[in-house]
């Protein structure tokens, strides 16, 4: 079933999440409707806060990265088929020097901006099976895994831009959390909740 992706300014968007047992209600339910929710709205990673659960979980499948141009056939080859669940993550350890990527997000359609993150990571996590993994990630992967984890922290990448580049796209934000924009895909809004 496809869910809708809460909009900017729902504050689940802002709660650090809490972990999950396998005994999670529902979970094998849950996990297929937000892939097929991901899909639906052509992105490469969903957080369980982006459908109003603030609990530590997040999907990745950077597939659709791996057709991008400018992409080295080694990257492409990485991208690839990555198809990944993390419950309970915790990234241990980033490295390198930071550097910029346009990035957007499910929860604020319309608008792109460069971010700064180092280029791997180490992470703790358990997959899909509640079986735990601890692995090193590094290019677009770890990007992607690096957005979706600040989404269970509670961090959307517009905090990470300069006061100015926020000042810049304050009117978009507003505009999402009050409903007024035009997707493709299901959303809940800000706005939307309070009425009911």
């Amino acid at each position: 079933m496809i869910l809708p992706i809460v909009a900017y300014g729902d504050p689940v968007l802002k709660k650090k999440a809490k972990d999950i047992t396998k005994d999670y209600p529902n979970f094998d339910t849950l996990l297929e409707n937000m892939f097929e929710t991901m899909y639906n709205a052509y992105g490469v990673g969903l957080a369980a806060p982006q459908i109003g659960l603030p609990i530590r979980m997040f999907l990745v499948d950077t597939t659709p990265f791996s057709e991008d141009e400018g992409i080295s056939a080694e990257e492409k080859a990485a991208l690839n088929g990555f198809k990944r669940t993390f419950i309970n993550a915790k990234i241990i350890e980033e490295e390198g020097d930071e550097w910029a990527f346009n990035e957007g997000c499910l929860s604020i359609p319309d608008v792109r901006e460069d971010v700064f993150r180092k280029p791997k990571i180490t992470i703790e996590y358990l997959d899909e099976h509640f079986k735990p993994h601890k692995e090193s990630f590094d290019g677009l992967i770890a990007r992607v895994i690096q957005h979706e984890y600040d989404h269970i922290e509670g961090v959307l990448f517009t905090d990470k831009l300069s006061s100015l580049k926020k000042r810049l796209i304050k009117g978009k934000l507003t505009n999402i959390s009050k409903g007024k924009i035009s997707v493709d895909y299901r959303m809940r809004f800000p706005a939307q909740k309070k009425k009911r």
